[in-house]
């Protein structure tokens, strides 16, 4: 999806794009719901082109990358340092000042994807190592419990909560869910 606020900037960089082989799936003036044209359109990659991007299309970006996360490149003639910052953190992959020419085009935007997805994957681990440590935390919990109220050392605390998922046929961390909630029930 290209955007651009200068048909003859929009014009150059679809060619350059045409050129090496992308494929512009939408067309489209900036000032439009970034959102909503991302989610209708669905590209693989957004390429925004403008002298200086405003607040509006930078929030516009942050709440798109946390919705529908893609690669973005953006072109612009602003090279303040607090706007890049603004731009990166909106979820912007590739922030280039004064650079489009035709032959840097193809560069940029492998550039920009694998950032997007070595990004990507770093989220995806940090998901998953919040998630393990909240999983840890709830088996230590019920661990706890286990080991006050039926005198238990931690290793016979974890081998019953094990035994149980195991006989259930669930999960650790389900059943250290039903240790917590019934002592929460019960008082």
């Amino acid at each position: 999806m290209l955007i651009d606020e200068s048909e003859a900037r929009a014009n150059l960089l679809e060619d350059a794009l045409s050129a090496e082989g992308y494929e512009i799936v939408a067309r489209v003036r900036a000032g439009i719901n970034l959102y909503d044209e991302v989610e209708a359109v669905a590209p693989d990659i957004v390429i925004i082109d403008m002298g200086s991007p405003d607040r509006d299309m930078l929030e516009q970006m942050r709440t798109l990358h946390d919705a529908h996360p893609r690669p973005v490149v953006m072109f612009a003639n602003n090279d303040d340092a607090h706007m890049i910052r603004d731009a990166v953190r909106a979820g912007v992959s590739a922030y280039v000042v004064d650079g489009l020419s035709r032959e840097r085009v193809r560069p940029i935007l492998e550039v920009a994807i694998a950032r997007f997805n070595e990004f990507q994957q770093l989220r995806q681990e940090l998901a998953q190592t919040r998630t393990t440590l909240e999983e840890r935390k709830l088996i230590d919990r019920a661990k706890g419990i286990l080991m006050d109220r039926r005198g238990l050392n931690e290793s016979e605390a974890y081998d019953l909560l094990r035994r149980k998922a195991m006989d259930s046929n669930s999960k650790l961390v389900d059943i250290a869910r039903t240790v917590l909630a019934a002592v929460d029930l019960l008082g």
